[in-house]
């Protein structure tokens, strides 16, 4: 699609999709109990469904099988995913970028998952990677003191470095230390913010009149690092296609991007999006850092882990043991099994469980045993993982640099 009225009819939805699910950077709720309806959001924000047709073509250009994230549809929407894949063919270069609202000081699993997916399209396509830590937008939104929304971001950036991306290819920046050294950056957010009307912005984001000016300006930050120019001690000013993997609330920021691309001279960024990774409490909404009960969070323990998983996660099982059996329990709601898709690698194993668990030969206790064995040890590893990571280490990732990227590109 062109850049043009159609990109801004689609700016302007605020993220409902309907009467029941809300969906924005800032708010994600829904009154069904299995959740946010993804088709209809896919028909509303005009993005396309990533369809086996897609998968085989990462299948046969990467010689990998795809991640589980796609095979099982928790990534499950794209925009110009194709014409990655056609530069990638041709030998053509792109980089990926993706970010991390450091609000809280530890990270909790559902935050995981744009990095997890993150390390294995690096991986796979061996390209570089951008992660912006917006520091400033959560001073903005969560009022926090500037030297607090640093210290935060740092902190989670060491959880970020702890997945083992490649640091010859990876820059790590906060945007309250990074813009002010970097002249391009600023620049580029003001090409950006040239593009886009007040009404505009209003419409894509619902700000109000009584919002600070500082939340009507932020847009452009998380849009720029779309824009390669933006790192030219990475791309030497080339014109290089980006590729964005983020949960979909984020996408308004890129569909102003795509809007405004063009106009400045650049190619629209690309866009993977997955679906959001439920509270424990259900999946009318996301898990969420500022309740404890909801999440399981990096720095938890085992036993915390066990607790949290058997007293708080939502069961789609019956009110009886004889109920249970007879009927069967309910996978689309049980929040073990949904947790279960995420980070149970073994899709054969995964199959069994959810016919066991349907069947009623499993019941909710065992399912819950089944993600604890999982998510102890995933947390356990992560945990030892980040606690070898020093201040020296976070600062050869966040120096700007050379990250050997070679191109054709104009």
């Amino acid at each position: 699609m062109t850049a043009g009225k159609a990109d801004i009819d689609r700016l302007t939805l605020n993220g409902t999709v309907d009467d029941e699910d809300i969906v924005t950077p800032w708010d994600v709720e829904s009154k069904n109990e299995s959740g946010i309806d993804y088709d209809k959001l896919i028909k509303r924000f005009g993005s396309s469904k990533i369809d086996e047709e897609l998968l085989a073509r990462f299948k046969k250009i990467t010689g990998k099988e795809p991640h589980h994230f796609l095979r099982r549809g928790i990534f499950f929407s794209h925009r110009d995913m194709h014409t990655i894949l056609n530069l990638y063919e041709q030998g053509k270069p792109f980089y990926l970028y993706t970010g991390r609202g450091p609000s809280s000081d530890s990270m909790h699993l559902g935050h995981l998952i744009p990095f997890m997916f993150c390390k294995w399209l690096q991986d796979a396509f061996n390209v570089p990677l951008v992660i912006q830590l917006t520091d400033d937008e959560k001073a903005i939104w969560k009022n926090l003191k500037i030297e607090d929304a640093i210290k935060l971001a740092y902190s989670n950036a060491k959880d970020i470095i702890a997945l083992g991306f490649k640091p010859d290819k990876t820059f790590i920046f906060s945007n309250l230390e990074h813009i002010g050294n970097n002249p391009a950056f600023y620049q580029n957010m003001i090409r950006i913010q040239r593009g886009v009307t007040f009404n505009q912005v209003k419409g894509i984001f619902g700000f109000g009149d009584s919002d600070p000016i500082a939340k009507i300006s932020f847009p452009p930050t998380q849009a720029a690092p779309a824009i390669s120019s933006t790192f030219p001690f990475i791309f030497n000013n080339a014109k290089v296609q980006c590729l964005i993997p983020c949960a979909i609330d984020q996408d308004p920021y890129f569909r102003m991007t795509r809007d405004v691309a063009p106009k400045i001279g650049y190619p629209k960024p690309a866009l993977l999006h997955s679906v959001f990774f439920p509270a424990l409490q259900g999946s009318k909404t996301k898990m969420s850092a500022s309740s404890d009960n909801s999440a399981i969070f990096l720095t938890d323990t085992a036993k915390q882990i066990k607790n949290k998983v058997n007293k708080h996660a939502f069961s789609g099982g019956q009110a009886t043991v004889e109920e249970h059996r007879q009927l069967g329990g309910n996978c689309e709601v049980d929040i073990s099994y949904q947790w279960l898709r995420f980070f149970l690698e073994d899709d054969e194993k995964l199959e069994q469980l959810r016919k066991g668990y349907t069947s009623g030969e499993i019941l909710t206790g065992e399912l819950k045993k089944q993600l604890i064995d999982v998510l102890q040890p995933l947390v356990a590893t992560h945990q030892a993982a980040r606690s070898k990571i020093t201040d020296e280490i976070i600062r050869e990732y966040m120096i700007p640099r050379d990250l050997g990227f070679i191109t054709n590109a104009k």
